[in-house]
């Protein structure tokens, strides 16, 4: 049969999401999801949802949840866009800012549907590789100067290596990026307090940098497909009135959503045990001879004793009914989620079995 595809669309490779296993007792620590439920409002507003009410189109730029985001973090109403899930989000930069036969710029590695977009929107795909401490490198700023990308893309805190740029090196970035600077922020909610890490201050002094963040993490709400977009009115605009699918956010989704960022106390609570999990699930890595990088996400990158091949490690433990994700880059390595206190009991027992 012909293929009536475009022909860049057929030559292109597609997202590949993670297992997600149908057979019961699996422990799932592939896909960074929270281990912990949601708030208790969540459930109450799911509970208390008029079902009637789906016979109407919801709001359909999500004014109630934007403004409460935006009261929450002290910015402009303008200054925000709801979306389904963080991805929408990206989808809708590339379509906005991405011109075919454009620049787009990421850290090698990073995550995986960026290319994906790129591929999709006809742009070519740079990847720059971290330096030999896993940072942003140095030249970063002057490449991208030669390269003059429309887009620069910057996981932080950085996945698969749970590394945290600083803000300086952001600012910086910032400076030298010729079009848009996007962070995805989808782990930020594990960075701990004591950093005092608050990137909002970028979208306040650059006028081209946009934060992605998401409730699929830190909210424990990765099942809803909830996201949203912070940056200067200039930019958001455009997404907001132009290029966003039309009432792209649900009913359901916007009224959970809501309840969940009305309790921040709760966000904080769940994500201050996921932060403990993650510093003992470390430590007994690090025992068993892994070396295992500080991580201000809610999973860590640990690379097996000499001799020792992640990539068997990741089939052994799959054989055991515990689900981890192998990366060959950077080094020969697992990526682990932090899950429950019990799951993570259980992948250690299997590492040590």
């Amino acid at each position: 049969m012909r293929r009536l595809e475009r022909t860049h669309i057929a030559s292109m490779t597609g997202y590949t999401p993670g297992e997600q296993p149908r057979e019961p007792g699996i422990v799932k620590l592939n896909t960074n999801e929270n281990p912990f439920p949601p708030s208790p409002g969540v459930f109450e507003a799911l509970r208390d949802f008029d079902a009637a009410s789906l016979q109407k189109y919801p709001e359909p730029d999500c004014r109630s949840l934007r403004q409460a985001i935006a009261a929450e973090l002290q910015i402009a109403e303008a200054e925000v866009v709801v979306t389904n899930g963080g991805d929408e989000l990206l989808r809708m930069v590339f379509t906005t800012f991405c011109a075919p036969d454009s620049c787009v710029l990421s850290t090698e590695p990073t995550y995986s549907l960026y290319p994906v977009l790129a591929a999709l929107h006809q742009c070519k795909f740079v990847g720059v590789s971290l330096d030999q401490g896993r940072g942003l490198p140095s030249a970063l700023p002057g490449q991208v100067r030669d390269l003059a990308p429309s887009l620069v893309l910057i996981v932080n805190p950085h996945a698969p290596t749970g590394r945290l740029f600083p803000l300086q090196a952001l600012h910086d970035l910032a400076c030298a990026v010729p079009g848009v600077l996007l962070i995805d922020e989808a782990y930020v909610d594990f960075v701990a307090p004591k950093q005092e890490h608050n990137s909002l201050a970028l979208i306040a002094e650059h006028p081209n940098v946009i934060l992605l963040r998401t409730f699929s993490k830190g909210y424990a709400l990765a099942g809803l497909r909830l996201g949203f977009g912070l940056g200067n009115e200039a930019l958001i605009a455009p997404m907001a009135t132009k290029v966003r699918d039309s009432y792209n956010v649900d009913g359901i989704a916007q009224a959970l959503g809501l309840a969940a960022w009305q309790d921040q106390a709760h966000k904080a609570k769940n994500t201050a045990r996921i932060r403990a999990e993650r510093e003992r699930v470390r430590a007994a890595l690090i025992a068993e001879g892994f070396e295992v990088p500080e991580s201000h996400a809610n999973f860590v990158h640990a690379t097996p004793p000499a001799g020792v091949f992640a990539q068997n490690l990741f089939a052994d433990l799959k054989s055991k009914g515990v689900l981890v994700r192998y990366f060959a880059h950077p080094g020969d390595a697992l990526r682990i989620t932090i899950g429950s206190e019990a799951e993570n009991d259980a992948m250690l027992g299997a590492l040590r079995g």
